[in-house]
């Protein structure tokens, strides 16, 4: 058993898209015509942007995933290039790794790992 997909929930999808786009370039876009539905995969993994409604709102809801990034100062500084903004840390946690959450601009959290360079 592994996971396979993350639901981040949004305001405006096709605006949710096109920022998860340009913060996960790695990612393909694969369309689901059968769906009308355009799912981001990284490596078999799918970032699933989907609306936010009355029963799974857009924002900090409790669960984060994190990502695994080799220099965490470089991941730290391509997101906020992107508009999201340091929410959380970067603190240190095992085998000389630091980690931290930024806040997308529709509110939702995304954890960052990695090795961290400098202050940040």
């Amino acid at each position: 058993m592994k996971p396979v997909a993350v639901l981040i929930h949004v305001p405006d999808v096709q605006l949710g898209l096109k920022w998860y786009q340009k913060a996960f370039p790695m990612a393909s876009v694969c369309y689901l015509e059968e769906f009308d539905f355009t799912v981001l995969s990284i490596d078999g993994f799918s970032l699933e942007i989907v609306q936010a409604d009355e029963k799974v709102s857009a924002g900090k809801c409790g669960s984060v995933l994190y990502w695994s990034f080799k220099n965490l100062n470089d991941a730290l500084a391509h997101f906020n290039k992107l508009g999201a903004r340091l929410y959380r840390g970067p603190l240190m946690i095992e085998n000389g790794l630091a980690m931290c959450q930024v806040e997308d601009p529709f509110g939702n959290l995304i954890g960052l790992r990695g090795k961290l360079n400098s202050t940040y």
